[in-house]
């Protein structure tokens, strides 16, 4: 039987992440916990070791910043719950890889296409494994238009990867101020 997939959207600290665990808690399963995360400087470097120290130490972490479909397949193990925490920074991770972040000359398309492929590559995961996906990311278009073409063109390409993915999953959470709102499938309960 095919295990759920989840999306879960919200702005900067909504409880996404926290939201994510208590689903994974809640499955009693192997925890595969992906964190996309790079220690760019010491305050990121901080908030990661921050966000290890809450992890279940049985939960097996895989830190990876690209390609993540390809190395969860390679490093599933046992585990039958997997928490993506986030598209948010794969998409920046790939926006890394194509020069100075703080430089307008950048080839988009070339970005978009990378983008496009790694949530495919991800979304060809989750239908080619057998666990349950709980899938991490930032709602970055409800706030204003970016000032810069590098801002803009992050929000479009996450906001692509978001779309993609929840076109796939079998349920989307919206969270604000650590309360979930369910999106998909629509409650029909009114």
């Amino acid at each position: 039987m095919k295990l759920k997939s989840t999306l879960l959207l919200g702005g900067a600290r909504s409880g996404k992440s926290h939201f994510a665990q208590a689903l994974a808690f809640k499955s009693d399963q192997p925890v595969l916990f992906v964190a996309t995360a790079e220690p760019g400087d010491e305050e990121m470097r901080q908030r990661i070791e921050e966000h290890r120290k809450v992890r279940p130490s049985t939960w097996q972490t895989l830190e990876v910043t690209t390609h993540i479909g390809r190395q969860i397949a390679q490093e599933i193990g046992p585990a039958q719950t997997v928490i993506v925490d986030c598209v948010t920074l794969l998409v920046s991770n790939i926006f890394a890889q194509h020069g100075d972040p703080n430089s307008e000359s950048v080839d988009a398309s070339l970005i978009e296409q990378e983008v496009v492929a790694d949530i495919n590559e991800l979304i060809d995961c989750l239908d080619r494994t057998n666990a349950r996906f709980i899938i991490v990311t930032s709602e970055v278009g409800l706030g204003l238009v970016p000032p810069n073409r590098l801002g803009r063109l992050y929000r479009d390409f996450l906001g692509r990867a978001n779309q993609m993915l929840a076109q796939r999953v079998d349920e989307v959470y919206l969270i604000t101020a650590g309360m979930p709102l369910r999106i998909k499938p629509a409650d029909t309960h009114g």
